[in-house]
């Protein structure tokens, strides 16, 4: 008789401490995907694909550039890192220190830091959205006749439409956090505990 042997189950992943609500999950991974776009957007005009621009705008933003081309893939990876800082909102690395990171690995991550920072995060996105969305119409964004027109106006304006999701969204998932870490949240059948993070939540 064959004898059939059982590969042993791997380790459970470590989870967060109090289960992650379902909806707080979803709202945390649509942050970077709501900055993705854009980031898409800026890598392609410094790569030298062409998105619209004429005249003295378009030889400004020409690329490949020494200049352009760097500062706008820079900046992009910036957004989406900072974007996907959300993740440790609802991930266990928001709860206790990853152990490799020098004098705090394995502590537990301070709540009132971890609310204060995303939420000054988010204010600052919301200000910057709606400075931004204030003067898109002007002569400095869209009114320039040089700037993108017509289908590349619209491929750009929807680019950086989702972004103005990023505040908000935070915000939401930043006061489930507390919340949750507060222990004003009750587990419920509809949560969704964090298996895919890394780190013990204590």
């Amino acid at each position: 008789m064959n004898v059939i042997e059982r590969l042993p189950e791997s380790p459970e992943t470590p989870t967060t401490a109090r289960p992650v609500p379902r909806w707080a999950l979803w709202a945390a991974h649509a942050v970077p995907l709501a900055v993705l776009p854009a980031g898409l957007w800026r890598i392609l005009l410094g790569l030298g694909v062409p998105m619209g621009f004429s005249g003295e705008l378009a030889r400004v933003y020409e690329g490949p550039d020494w200049v352009l081309t760097p500062y706008v893939i820079v900046l992009s990876l910036i957004a989406e890192g900072a974007a996907l800082l959300t993740l440790g909102l609802v991930r266990p690395w928001g709860e206790v220190f990853p152990r490799w990171l020098p004098l705090v690995g394995g502590r537990n991550v301070p709540v009132a830091g971890a609310v204060t920072a995303a939420l000054l995060g988010a204010v600052t996105v919301m200000w910057l959205c709606v400075d931004v969305l204030r003067a898109w119409d002007g002569p400095d964004f869209m009114g320039n006749p040089e700037s993108p027109q017509g289908l590349a106006g619209w491929i750009m304006a929807l680019s950086y439409a989702p972004m103005l999701a990023w505040g908000p969204l935070l915000i939401a998932v930043t006061l489930a956090y507390y919340a949750r870490r507060r222990g004003g949240l009750s587990p419920s059948p509809t949560a969704a505990p964090d298996r895919t993070g890394s780190g013990t939540a204590r």
